[in-house]
């Protein structure tokens, strides 16, 4: 077996850079409402990325319900901040999210290994225009 990417000799320098770049970084493990209302400030962005649609489990048995997404709508609504957001490309999305601004794009998935392609739709949500 080769060494792979694990290399003794270049530790201690990668050890050293990696140092530098976080250094400033502050890492929370908190629900995204307590982690919002905590940070929520003008001129703060967030980028939020809940479990898709009909997707709710995907993160975790009962860490995400269905009813939050109406919960995030109320929460985001009332932000100092301002907010981007990507969901899947549903009618119940967009009716949740219907007050904020809502660009659908064209996505392509792949599942690695199998060469297929899934072309899908999904939505970006934000609180303000991309060219303001």
């Amino acid at each position: 077996m080769d060494g792979g990417r694990f290399n003794l000799s270049r530790l201690a320098p990668q050890l050293e850079e990696i140092h530098e770049r976080v250094a400033g970084v502050v890492i929370e493990n908190l629900p995204w409402r307590a982690f919002i209302e905590r940070y929520d400030r003008p001129g703060t962005l967030f980028y939020l990325d809940p479990p898709y649609w009909g997707c709710e489990d995907d993160y975790g048995k009962a860490v995400f319900s269905r009813e939050e997404f109406a919960e995030m709508a109320d929460v985001l609504g009332r932000l100092q901040g301002r907010f981007i957001m990507s969901l899947n490309a549903l009618q119940e999305v967009f009716e949740t999210f219907s007050k904020f601004e809502i660009q659908e794009v064209d996505c392509s998935y792949s599942l690695q290994g199998q060469g297929r392609i899934k072309e899908v739709k999904e939505i970006i949500i934000s609180n303000f225009r991309s060219y303001d």
